[in-house]
């Protein structure tokens, strides 16, 4: 590789790292998905991870799209919905092609709301689907659908008000807080949620009669992993930034679908790299074992991508006791992800490691050259339709996948 090539791929990574740590995402709206999304149509339906065709879906990704179609009223139960589905009259597309992140399955449709998040610094805007722990999973019975309905008719309303009579809320800052409360923001955004809550309450009283109130402010005292929808969204404004640019080899985007994993590149355009979805390893709720676990799904990869979640592990020992491992293990995976990436983080930052910056920009030479793969905390789902959460561990994507946007980037580039 000439010099005069190696000058412009440094030049190119100084100026998409810039842009992450320089981005402002505040949260300005909530609004149904079809008034904001691109490419939204009344039969389309975003999931998380790359591109996927039905017959290769795994199991919590086909409950949380029947789930989903069901809340849609487009059927009323699992055979109308593969019916349906079989006939083509569905059409399923990845949420990080249309700006937007959804946690585990991470089903958009039309009808549901979607967080609003622009970048004040660069103005661009992307989405995040609301979080809670049924649908998501894959789980497709009565109060799952039920949970979408309270979203779409009282949730999203109600705080799309209060945001809007905010004038919007800094995310960035608040993720900066919660951090230092002992939040990783990706498997424990606990303070993300307090802190929101109590940020939105007065804004709350404002705008909403009793009744509302009382429905809007019980749900974040039942909910603690809120805020992770905000995280994601923010997240994927912040990576957003720095798509794009010629000679990068930033990953602004890690992402699964329960099947495959697939990253997005700054300096390639919009194509997926992908490898096979890995198995996660750590602890299972009593009654679960190895071989019910679905392999990893889910959007949520994006806040490692940004340098925050299992990236910030030494950040949050209450979450090995979800996902296992000792405080010495998360030291371990906070410190070795500086291997891989571009910089630390000027905001996002450590306390027990003396306030360092989190590890930020996975470089896909670096993560080649070492053979060091991203570590990612996640949940784990069970690998049938209608089951749910099942445990909480942590996984490494595939190498495949980084070696192919390398050869990509070579061939582009003639290297």
């Amino acid at each position: 590789m000439s010099e005069q090539i190696k000058n412009r791929i440094e030049d190119a990574n100084r100026q998409a790292v810039e842009r992450v740590l320089r981005s402002r995402p505040i949260l300005v709206d909530i609004k149904p998905a079809i008034e904001v999304l691109s490419g939204m149509k009344k039969n389309s339906i975003f999931h998380a991870g790359p591109p996927i065709e039905w017959k290769r879906m795994s199991g919590p990704l086909r409950g949380a799209i029947v789930a989903t179609m069901i809340f849609e009223q487009l059927v009323e139960s699992w055979d109308e919905a593969v019916k349906l589905i079989e006939s083509g009259q569905i059409e399923f597309s990845p949420n990080h092609d249309h700006d937007a992140v959804g946690p585990m399955a991470g089903v958009i449709s039309p009808s549901m709301p979607v967080l609003v998040v622009k970048n004040e610094k660069f103005g661009n805007t992307c989405f995040g689907r609301l979080v809670e722990q049924k649908v998501q999973f894959g789980v497709f019975d009565e109060d799952a659908v039920q949970i979408l309905k309270f979203w779409a008719k009282t949730l999203g309303p109600a705080l799309g008000k209060a945001i809007r009579y905010s004038k919007g809320i800094d995310l960035k800052s608040l993720m900066a807080r919660a951090l230092h409360m002992g939040d990783e923001l990706h498997n424990r955004p606990v303070a993300g949620t307090a802190l929101f809550a109590s940020i939105i309450t007065p804004y709350l009283i404002e705008v909403l009669d009793r009744e509302e109130l009382v429905k809007v402010t019980k749900f974040f005292s039942t909910n603690d992993i809120f805020f992770l929808c905000m995280s994601m969204a923010a997240c994927k404004t912040i990576m957003n930034a720095a798509r794009d640019i010629e000679y990068s080899t930033l990953v602004i985007a890690m992402a699964r679908n329960g099947t495959d994993f697939g990253i997005k590149v700054s300096g390639l355009g919009n194509e997926w790299f992908i490898g096979p979805a890995q198995m996660i390893e750590g602890r299972y709720f009593p009654g679960y074992k190895h071989g019910d676990a679905n392999p990893d799904i889910g959007d949520s990869a994006i806040t490692e991508t940004a340098g925050i979640g299992a990236f910030a592990l030494a950040n949050s020992p209450a979450i090995l006791s979800l996902i296992g491992g000792s405080a010495e293990d998360a030291i371990k995976y906070t410190k070795q992800m500086r291997e891989i990436t571009m910089t630390l983080n000027d905001t996002f930052s450590i306390p027990i490691l003396d306030f360092q910056g989190t590890a930020t920009g996975i470089d896909i030479r670096k993560v080649v050259k070492t053979g060091i793969l991203p570590v990612i905390d996640t949940a784990m789902a069970h690998k049938q339709a209608g089951i749910g959460m099942i445990g909480a561990g942590v996984v490494r994507p595939p190498l495949e996948a980084f070696k192919q946007a390398l050869y990509a980037f070579g061939r582009k580039y003639r290297l």
